[in-house]
């Protein structure tokens, strides 16, 4: 697969012309990949593109996947599936072992014999994740995205996760060791979570005093286990209410912390924001490489197809594995009201006006007063941004705005 991602690349050379300042490796658990692995992707790019000198480089991860990959003798089955995605972004601002449960331990040995045995498992596992976190600073990661969702065993076990809370935290410990900018991932929203304990997680996140956190309503997917649950009744239904509140919650208490919502689910302490995060909001072309992977190039948007093996054979004759959408004036106009709204410098009349014309601002106007009086939008320095009354209300204002039938 890396092969196929390297030779991708080479063969999307011309559809990059500026200066890459982030790379992503995202998409799915990019962090199964050996650092090996990263270094060789990472050589390509410098190779073909223009990179500055020091470009954000990103790498999801999870904390099973971190220990679990430097460790294989204990390494569970991992589906091939995985999507690797690195996606190369231009013209930018600035481009686990899950714990061993010993269930056989003898009649003769003491429990303490068998505290031993966890203890020596759990340095083993630190061990793993530190020479496998050097690894991946050695060749060029810069930044870490690291998947944690909860500090709670009840949470991480409804949502089907492969660490444990106590792994969660080493996890950030040890990273802080090779990384200064990192990000983890919070889910809130979780059925019978309350507002105290989800306040308690974000505590604990503050706690080891990293830069950027990013927080999101759960989602239950189609097909899975919590669906399935919910629907028998073993576990409640998900309530926006609940997810609203533990949003706002959550506002009033990084804000405290002094970090800065500079997008609807993504907070940082000053000059920690994503590169690659604020460049997609902003509207900015990225390359995405890789199964499944989507670019978008400020006019046509496209994607890979998310087949592996007919990825792979495509790729294999020099034939990329692509579909392609040419956006209109309107699609645009609207994918950028409704990126623009989820950040804290909101959407820019002038550029609304600049860019797509005078029909589309006034209508733009128009429609947004509805929202300014209900104090869910305001204006500030010819930006329309959303209020804090109104940012869990965001993608329903949004729509609001949008305009339909125009080229």
């Amino acid at each position: 697969m890396v092969a196929a991602i390297c030779k991708e690349l080479s063969l999307r050379k011309d559809e990059i012309n500026g200066d890459i300042a982030t790379i992503y490796f995202g998409g799915g658990t990019p962090s199964l990949l050996t650092a090996s692995e990263i270094g060789q992707i990472l050589n390509t790019i410098r190779s073909i593109y223009n990179v500055i000198a020091h470009p954000e480089i990103t790498l999801e991860a999870n904390p099973d996947d971190l220990v679990f990959q430097s460790n294989t003798q204990n390494k569970p089955n991992v589906s091939q599936s995985t999507v690797e995605d690195a996606k190369v972004s231009q013209n930018k601002p600035d481009v686990s072992l899950s714990a061993v449960e010993d269930t056989k331990a003898s009649q003769s040995k003491p429990d303490v014999s068998l505290s031993a045995v966890e203890d020596q498992q759990s340095a083993q596992s630190n061990t793993a994740l530190t020479n496998k976190l050097k690894s991946y600073k050695t060749v060029g990661i810069n930044r870490l995205s690291i998947g944690i969702q909860s500090f709670f065993e009840e949470d991480l076990k409804l949502m089907n996760r492969a660490h444990n809370a106590t792994e969660a935290a080493a996890c950030i410990h040890i990273a802080k060791q090779y990384f200064k900018n990192i990000s983890i991932d919070l889910i809130y929203g979780i059925p019978k979570m309350t507002n105290e304990r989800w306040l308690e997680n974000v505590d604990k996140a503050l706690a080891l005093e990293i830069p950027h956190l990013s927080c999101y309503a759960l989602t239950v997917e189609p097909k899975t286990a919590l669906e399935n649950f919910i629907k028998k009744g073993i576990v409640p239904p998900v309530e926006d209410e609940v997810a609203q509140a533990h949003h706002s919650l959550l506002i009033e208490r990084m804000e405290a912390a002094g970090f800065e919502n500079y997008e609807f689910s993504n907070f940082s302490k000053p000059g920690w924001e994503s590169q690659n995060n604020t460049a997609y909001w902003d509207g900015k072309s990225y390359l995405g490489v890789g199964p499944s992977a989507h670019s978008y190039d400020g006019v046509q948007r496209s994607w890979n197809i998310a087949n592996n093996a007919i990825y792979l054979k495509k790729i294999a004759v020099d034939e990329l594995p692509i579909e392609r959408e040419s956006l209109s004036k309107t699609d645009r106009y609207n994918e950028y009201v409704m990126t623009g709204l989820r950040t804290k410098a909101g959407v820019s009349l002038l550029k609304i006006s600049e860019v797509f014309g005078d029909t589309f601002h006034d209508y733009f106007i128009k429609q947004m007063q509805v929202h300014v009086a209900n104090g869910l939008l305001a204006v500030a320095d010819n930006n329309v941004i959303i209020t804090k009354k109104g940012k869990f209300l965001s993608d329903g204002i949004a729509s609001d705005l949008f305009k339909l039938g125009l080229s």
